[in-house]
């Protein structure tokens, strides 16, 4: 794992949050925003897709398994929409058939809930601080 240095974040980086729990978007915002990172949150990701289409975002924290389009689903249509934004999917239940697709799709790395804080800043530092002309290559996505 890597060390969370607040320094990484240079700037305000702003996060797109997708999940449908409630309580997760809470907290999550919370822990972000105290690290200085501005959150957007989303219930589903219709929701996402009807206020922002997905753009201006620095990194995306999806939820795998939400009514409607899931993680992977709206992932694919960002990609699709040219959208290469750095994501990061969350899950409580981890399927295996998705595999490829999570691969296919560019996700940088998929936690599992409860999600450990440090491991969560680290990857967001990480994808981050590559700034915005690292964010258009995206591992996977062709």
């Amino acid at each position: 794992m890597l060390p969370f240095h607040r320094k990484t974040l240079d700037r305000q980086k702003i996060i797109y949050l997708v999940d449908d729990d409630e309580a997760v978007r809470d907290s999550a915002r919370m822990l972000l925003e105290a690290h200085g990172m501005t959150v957007r949150d989303f219930d589903s990701a219709a929701t996402l897709l009807e206020k922002t289409r997905g753009e201006g975002a620095d990194c995306l924290l999806l939820d795998l398994h939400m009514p409607g389009l899931n993680g992977i689903e709206l992932l694919e249509l960002l990609r699709k929409r040219g959208i290469l934004v750095p994501a990061i999917i969350l899950t409580g239940r981890h399927d295996p058939l998705l595999n490829e697709r999570i691969t296919k799709a560019g996700v940088v790395a998929v936690m599992h809930k409860p999600v450990d804080s440090v491991a969560l800043l680290d990857w967001i530092a990480r994808v981050t601080a590559r700034g915005p002309e690292g964010n258009t290559t995206i591992p996977g996505h062709k």
